[in-house]
Formats: C-alpha cells, sequence, structure tokens
C-alpha cells in the first residue's frame, strides 16, 4: 500500500520514484511511467522455480506463502509456470502473519495428514519463513523425502536470522537473482564494511546483500540521468489549489526537470554492482538466477538458471551459455534428512488410511475378477482373479512401499452398483483411490482418468462360427494343382517325349517305325514316367540323364499331388462363418457383447440396431447363445476384447474363430486419479511384471489354461491348389537339361555330317534335305546294331564313311535294280571298303565287295522302314 501511495505522489509531481526493495509483480499493473522498479519483480524467478521441479520430475507441488500482497502476487505466475510442465498444485497453503505457532503446526498437519505431495515452496517474509520451518522441523517435515524450495526473498535474508534457526533451513533449496563477482564489486565491498564497521562497531560479519547493490545501483543512475538532463529546471511549479484549506498534499507543486528524467532514465544502460542494468518500460530487466543449497551454517552453489540455457550447472560469465554440456543438471544436492537421494515428492498421507481400490462385481469372467460375498456380514470375504494378482504382483515391485485395500463396487446385497464407466466416475469424484479391473483404455475414459501402461493384449476381435466349406464333385481330383501347373506339367511331358525321341530313334529299334507308332511311343515312355511304368530301353547316355532328371521332377510332382489330394478329401476346410462385421449389419443379424462394456457404444456407433445387440454375463451364456443362431434369438457373432475371447476359445475348442476387426484398443490397465503421482511408478512397475516370463506364465496358467487348450484356427493355413511357383526351379532344371542334351547330340550329329553339309557342289536345300534323311534313318555305327543284328557274323559291318561325289567319269558306278529304282539323289552314295557288307548284307565270294557296285541309297523312298 505505500507503494502505491508513493507513486501516485510521483504521478501527480511529475517526480520519477525509483524503489530497490518492492519486488511485488502487481506493481508492474500500475503502468505509471513515474515508477522505476530498481528491483527485480518476484514473477522472474518461477520459471528457474519451475525448471528445478521438472528436472527432478516431480508432479505435484503445494506453495506455502504469507495471506498479504506479497505474498498472493506471485502465486498467479508460479501456478502458471508449474502447469506449462504438467505439474500440479492441488493446495495452496496460506499463513497468516500474524500466525501463532499452534495456527503454523494446524496447517502443516493438514499438509501431511491429507496430502500425498511432499514438495514445497515457501514464499514469505523472512521473519515468518523462518518459523514457518522451525515448526516444520519440529513436527518431522524436515525429514528424508522432503523437499522445500525457498524464494528469492528468503534466500537472499537467510544469513539475518538467528543461528539457532538456521538448523531447520538444513537442506533446503533456494532460488536468488546472481550477482556476478568483478573487481569494481570487491573494492566497494571492502569500503562499504570498513565503513559499517565505524558506525557500527558492535556489529561483526555484515553482508552486503542484492538489495543493497541495487539501491547503489539505482542511485547511481538517478545520477547519470539528472546529470545528462541538467540542473538548470530543479524547481517546481505551484499549483492552484493553494487556498487555506487545502492540505500539504494538495499544495504540491509539478516538477519542471520531471519529463526530462523520464527520459534519461528509460534510456539508462550499464553494467553496475548487481550486473547489468538497464530498464525496459519502468522495470529492471531479468538476469541469471543462482541455486543454493544450505548445509550448516552456509551454502553451496548448485547451478544456475539463465533465460536463454534454462538449468545449468557452471556458468559462462562472459556470454551466461552451458559450458559444453549436453543436459541441463545441477550439482550434488544434500536434501532434508542429510541425504543425497532425490526425493520422489510425494508419498502416502500418514493419516493411517489405506489406498482405497475399487473393484467390478459381476456375474461371469470371474477368472479376471471376482468378489466372494458374504450375504451375511454383507461383506466381501475376497476379492479374487487374474487382474488382482496381476495388482498384487505390480505393488511388490514398486520402490516403496503402498498400502491398500479392495473395495467392492457392489451394493449391500453384492449386486454391482453400475457400469464399467460408473465405477470409473468414482475415481474422477475421490470416492476410490484407484480402480483395478478388467478394465480397458479407451480415449473417452482417459479424459477425466490416468490409466496404467495395459498388462494385457490390446485390441477389440470378433468370434464367429467356423464351418467346413469343402465342396465334394466329380472333379475334385483336379483341385489338388492349378491349372497353370496343369497346363505346364502337360507341355513337359510332350517335351520329354520328344527329346527322348530326338536322341534315341537312330539307334533304338523301340523308337522306330511309323510316324504315328514313333509318336505314340515318345508319348506313351514320356507319360508312363508318373507310374514308372516305362518298358522300352533308353541306351543313349544324354538321354539316360535326362529321362533320370524328369523322373525325380515326375516323382516331386506325384507325391505332392497326392499330399494334396488327400487333404481335400480328409482334412475338413474349416472357415468363418462371418468374415466381415458388415455383413451382419446387412443381414440385420444379432451380435452379441459382454454386459456393461463399452463395445455396446462401438456397435451403436457401426448403427446396429438395439434389437441386434444381445448382452451375455458369462461363457455358458455366450455359448447359447451361439447355438441358437441369429434367427432364433441367439447371434451370429460376438465382439469383444481379445482376453475374453481367448478365454471363450479355450474353453469351446474346434467351433468357433476369432476375426480380426478395425477398432483398436489399448487392453487393460489400472485406473488412478488425473495426474496421480503413483501412475509413472507402477507403470514402470507393470512393465517389470510383464516382461518377467516366469511371473506371468505363473499367473496366466493360474487362471486361464486350466481349460482345454485348442489350437488357434488359421484360415490361411487350410488346403489350396499348389501352384507352378512351387515347382518352378524343377521344370527349369528339366527343361535345361532336356535343352542341353538336344544341342549337344545334334552338335555332335552335324559334326559327323559335316562332309554332307558343308558339300558347297550341292545346293542348300537338298543338303537339307538330304541331312534330315540321313537324321532319320538307323546309324548302323552305334554298338546297338553292331550287337543286335552282326554279332553273329566273320565280319564286323559298320557304315565306314559317308561320301558326297558328283557324276565323274571316272566312276562309272552300276547300281542294283532293287536299290536304285526310284533313285532321287544320284549324287550321294555309299562307299563300302574292302571286307564291308553293302545294306543288303549281299558279300563277293571272297568276301570283298565289288569296287564298282554301289550300295543301296540311304534316301530310297520304295524301301520299306524297319
Amino acid at each position: 500500500m505505500q507503494t502505491n501511495f508513493v507513486i501516485s505522489l510521483g504521478n501527480k509531481s511529475l517526480v520519477p520514484i525509483i524503489s530497490f526493495s518492492a519486488t511485488s509483480p502487481s506493481l508492474a499493473s500500475l503502468q505509471s511511467p513515474y515508477f522505476f522498479q530498481a528491483a527485480q519483480s518476484a514473477s522472474f524467478q518461477v520459471k528457474a522455480i519451475s525448471a528445478i521441479v521438472q528436472a527432478f520430475g516431480w508432479r505435484e507441488v503445494v506453495p506455502i506463502y504469507v495471506d498479504d500482497q506479497f505474498g498472493e502476487s506471485l502465486i498467479p505466475y508460479l501456478t502458471d509456470a508449474l502447469q506449462e510442465i504438467n505439474t500440479r498444485v492441488p493446495y495452496l497453503s496460506v499463513i497468516s502473519a500474524s500466525a501463532t505457532d499452534d495456527h503454523i503446526d494446524e496447517e502443516l498437519y493438514k499438509l501431511i495428514m491429507t496430502m500425498q505431495t511432499r514438495v514445497f515452496i515457501v514464499h514469505m517474509t523472512m521473519s515468518l519463513g523462518s518459523r514457518v520451518l522451525a515448526r516444520a522441523k519440529e513436527i518431522g517435515m524436515m525429514s528424508e523425502g522432503y523437499v522445500w524450495i525457498m524464494t528469492d526473498t528468503m534466500t537472499t535474508l537467510w544469513t539475518s536470522i538467528d543461528a539457532s534457526a538456521i538448523d531447520s533451513l538444513q537442506g533446503i533449496l533456494g532460488v536468488r537473482s546472481y550477482v556476478p563477482k568483478s573487481k569494481k564489486l570487491q573494492n566497494f565491498e571492502v569500503r562499504w564494511k570498513r565503513k559499517f564497521q565505524q558506525d557500527n562497531p558492535n556489529i561483526t560479519n555484515a553482508e552486503l546483500n542484492i538489495f543493497g547493490l541495487w539501491a547503489y545501483d539505482a542511485t547511481f543512475a538517478l545520477a547519470l540521468a539528472v546529470e545528462k538532463a541538467g540542473t538548470a529546471n530543479l524547481g517546481f511549479n505551484k499549483t492552484n489549489n493553494s487556498g487555506s484549506g487545502a492540505t500539504d498534499l494538495e499544495t504540491l507543486g509539478v516538477s519542471q526537470n520531471g519529463p526530462q528524467l523520464i527520459q534519461e532514465l528509460s534510456k539508462t544502460n550499464f553494467t553496475g554492482l548487481s550486473g547489468d542494468f538497464h530498464f525496459v518500460k519502468g522495470q529492471l530487466q531479468s538476469s541469471v538466477f543462482e541455486i543454493v543449497n544450505i548445509i550448516g551454517t552456509g551454502e553451496r552453489n548448485v547451478g544456475f538458471w539463465t533465460p536463454k540455457n534454462g538449468l545449468v550447472r557452471n556458468l559462462d560469465l562472459t556470454n551466461t551459455s552451458i559450458n559444453s554440456t549436453s543436459k541441463p543438471k545441477l550439482g550434488p544436492i544434500i536434501w532434508p534428512g542429510d541425504t543425497n537421494s532425490v526425493p520422489i515428492g510425494w508419498e502416502i498421507p500418514t493419516n493411517g488410511k489405506k489406498l482405497r481400490i475399487g473393484v467390478p462385481v459381476k456375474d461371469g469372467f470371474t477368472e479376471f475378477v471376482g468378489v466372494e460375498w458374504d450375504p451375511i456380514s454383507k461383506k466381501a470375504i475376497s476379492t479374487k482373479g487374474y487382474c488382482i494378482d496381476i495388482f498384487d504382483a505390480v505393488m511388490a515391485k514398486m520402490p516403496y512401499g503402498v498400502p491398500y485395500e479392495y473395495v467392492p463396487f457392489a451394493t449391500p446385497d453384492g449386486k454391482a452398483i453400475g457400469t464399467y464407466n460408473d465405477l470409473i466416475d468414482q475415481v474422477y469424484y475421490g470416492n476410490y483411490d484407484a480402480v483395478v479391473g478388467d478394465l480397458t483404455i479407451v480415449a473417452n475414459r482417459s479424459v477425466f482418468v490416468d490409466f496404467t501402461l495395459p498388462y494385457t493384449e490390446s485390441g477389440v476381435t470378433m468370434v464367429v462360427p467356423i464351418r467346413d466349406t469343402k465342396k465334394k464333385n466329380a472333379w475334385t481330383f483336379l483341385k489338388p494343382l492349378t491349372w497353370d501347373l496343369w497346363v505346364t506339367s502337360a507341355c513337359f511331358f510332350a517335351f520329354i517325349g520328344f527329346v527322348v525321341w530326338f536322341l534315341e530313334h537312330r539307334i533304338n529299334e523301340d523308337f522306330r517305325g511309323p510316324p504315328a507308332h514313333q509318336v505314340g511311343t515318345s508319348l506313351w515312355f514320356s507319360f508312363s514316367t508318373m507310374v514308372f511304368a516305362h518298358r522300352e530301353r533308353v541306351v543313349n547316355n544324354l538321354a539316360r540323364v535326362v529321362v533320370i532328371i524328369w523322373c525325380f521332377v515326375v516323382l516331386i510332382l506325384t507325391q505332392s499331388y497326392t499330399a494334396s489330394l488327400s487333404s481335400l478329401l480328409t482334412v475338413e476346410q474349416l472357415q468363418p462363418a462371418v468374415t466381415d462385421i458388415t455383413d451382419l449389419l446387412k443381414r440385420k443379424e444379432s451380435i452379441g457383447f459382454v454386459n456393461s462394456s463399452f463395445v455396446k457404444e462401438i456397435l451403436l456407433e457401426l448403427k446396429f440396431e438395439e434389437f441386434q445387440l444381445k448382452s451375455y454375463q458369462s461363457l455358458e451364456e455366450l455359448y447359447e447363445l451361439f447355438t441358437k443362431g441369429s434367427a432364433n434369438g441367439g447371434i451370429s457373432a460376438a465382439v469383444d476384447e481379445i482376453p475374453y475371447m481367448k478365454l471363450f476359445l479355450a474353453k469351446y475348442c474346434g467351433k468357433y474363430t476369432m476375426v480380426e476387426t478395425s477398432y483398436k484398443t489399448d487392453g487393460f490397465g489400472f485406473v488412478f486419479p488425473k495426474d496421480s503421482p503413483l501412475v509413472p511408478d507402477v507403470s514402470r512397475a507393470v512393465l517389470n511384471v510383464t516382461q518377467s516370463d516366469k511371473l506371468m506364465e505363473q499367473i496366466q496358467n493360474k487362471w486361464f489354461y486350466n481349460e482345454t487348450v485348442c489350437p488357434e484356427l488359421d484360415p490361411s493355413t487350410s488346403s489350396h491348389s499348389i501352384g507352378l511357383e512351387s515347382f518352378g526351379g524343377l521344370f527349369l532344371i528339366a527343361g535345361v537339361a532336356s535343352l542341353s542334351a538336344v544341342i549337344i547330340f545334334a552338335a555332335m550329329f552335324l559334326y559327323e555330317q559335316r562332309h554332307v553339309l558343308f558339300n558347297s557342289e550341292t545346293p542348300m536345300w537338298r543338303r537339307i534335305r538330304t541331312m534330315s534323311r540321313i537324321f532319320d534313318q538307323r546309324d548302323f555305327s552305334s554298338h546297338t546294331y553292331g550287337k543286335s543284328e552282326f554279332g553273329n557274323r566273320s565280319g564286323n559291318v559298320s557304315v565306314q564313311s559317308i561320301g558326297v561325289a558328283g557324276d565323274s567319269p571316272n566312276t562309272n558306278p552300276r547300281p542294283s535294280t532293287s536299290s536304285y529304282s526310284n533313285q532321287t539323289e544320284p549324287d550321294i552314295e555309299f562307299l563300302v571298303d574292302q571286307g564291308r557288307a553293302s545294306e543288303n548284307g549281299d558279300l563277293t565270294p571272297s568276301g570283298v565287295a565289288s569296287p564298282r557296285r554301289h550300295s543301296t541309297e540311304l534316301g530310297n523312298k520304295n524301301e520299306p522302314r524297319e
């Protein structure tokens, strides 16, 4: 009030008012051009305080402040800064400046008995603050686990209190404006102490605080402004209110030099004893804040806060930047209770109460949560289930003890009071401290409460009956293979038959005869390999290689066909009766859901009618609805969370299957009040439990796997036709081997008949025709004919060579009647050496063929083929 009064005088007389001790943020709202706040506003420090709270992860803070303008003016800025870092302020503790010790104790007991928060920010005068801290120590609030933070006023003046009260400040953190060390400051402190000692010889160890430095800098700034504005017009102009009835205030004059002083003060900018000194709209600007830890009778610097860099451990005095640190941090701190362990910032209130854990009450699915009720005492005898065991295991993993008790959400006769949403609302209203059960994490619920991390598999699924889709008909035997594999196999059978004929027909009597016979034999040989019934000899080595590879391909193909056909004829082709929930919507069929589940809201959003929705409370009731079917008052499908549906499938084997839906959830989670400090620690404990395979297996086996375990149906594993892609490699190998054999054989044949092929005297078309006829005839040079036809004769009969001769006059051939009756190629003849037989086997008496006689031409059309 005094400051406001003085400011009003300055406005009236046009005289600058400079304050070096008023730090209230509310003074800035006066917007007086003649008021200069030469002390930093208390609102500047809230950023430093919130940075400390954020660095240690404290989620709740309780401010304790004096009940006056000095205390109240900071609180709006402080709460806003804490909300920016998602830190709650659950309570504002206000203490009167004239409060007695009893009143202080009453307020402090309220904090420790009814609230979880153990982080307190003290903002009051040093005289009242020292009393509050002394009483806090007396009742045990300066022990391990507590956090106390003082604002700048108390941090600046704490050394001025009695030594007996300093003991109650141990472990406290303080925030105050930082004064950079300089030679100018050192010299001034020496002069000031000498002068102070002369004037006050009885006071020792006096220290100059920040307020004294601001006073010196403010005086220096005013002197500079007066010097620049000049001293010519330092007088006052008298006002017209000079009558006998006017008060002294009404007779104040108006300064002639005031406006000039205002301008010069606004432009003042220099480095003073307290650091950079300049005004912006009459306000001394913020600088660096120092964070100290009170230990013993002294203090230790643990870090700094700068407007640009936030929290830093060390400060570069030249540019106020971080010294090569990538993460803000503070130095080691001794906390209340003489411990180095960082307090978690909260604990269960010491009023002897346990956490009230609400649990749902229901008739079915008691594997998750089951409450045994005593109708006589009308109380719960026991609470058990999968969710209960998980929560107990989580609490056992907590880094500290948390007392709790289960409170069923039920009427005195053991009936459920409301839905799951109603149960969650009780946490929001404060009737329960938490809720444990098969509660799904969904978005609309998280608006009012906080969920821990999920501890079950997430998602909503649909369960439908399965049916055998196998259709039996006369063409079932074609289904094992796809059409492209059938066509490819047939083509390869024909191709392999051609390759074997190509390699065998010149040397193997089994592949000779009329054209129709040769085609039939080749196809017969190839297709008979399917059952390995081929009886024709294969004498060519290249053909043997091809047949061996082809038999291997046929073996794999027939075995695969047999296995696939057996599966089609014997294994049920089980498929879901419904694959899309929209099919049920179109057919107006009924669908089931667990009673009181949020799934009903999902189904209504999907445009299902109320008459289509059937609720159930147990596995048996669900099975009964499935048995009836939608046409008889039952259901065609059930939609609910995966844990429920897995439990149902485990009990009723082989009749139903899950079909994935598009609606996703985050699984089951534990419910706590909004911004509860328990949530982070419980979530970490949930991770520890769920990642412990042994522990989770024990709990799951206890509640779920005592039923017969059935393998899950995977429609993708049903028997399907075998495609070409499964045998592409085998066909490739067989094809490459066959083509290679054909190429090698053709190359060998062309090389043997090169004197025919490259005879330039004969036209090309005649040479090609002759080569084709030679290729169609037997190859008597093969060992197969030597053994079968001429093995008992005295001479070895073979075709020595094939020559091409022109109509030379020296040759004078005399063809026989049978051999040349229809000769078409007179230029082609066989020259038989001495001791060789003609094709007819005629020998001279001496066993030598006549040198003038020509053998039978291979191209004779009238000669019957053998």
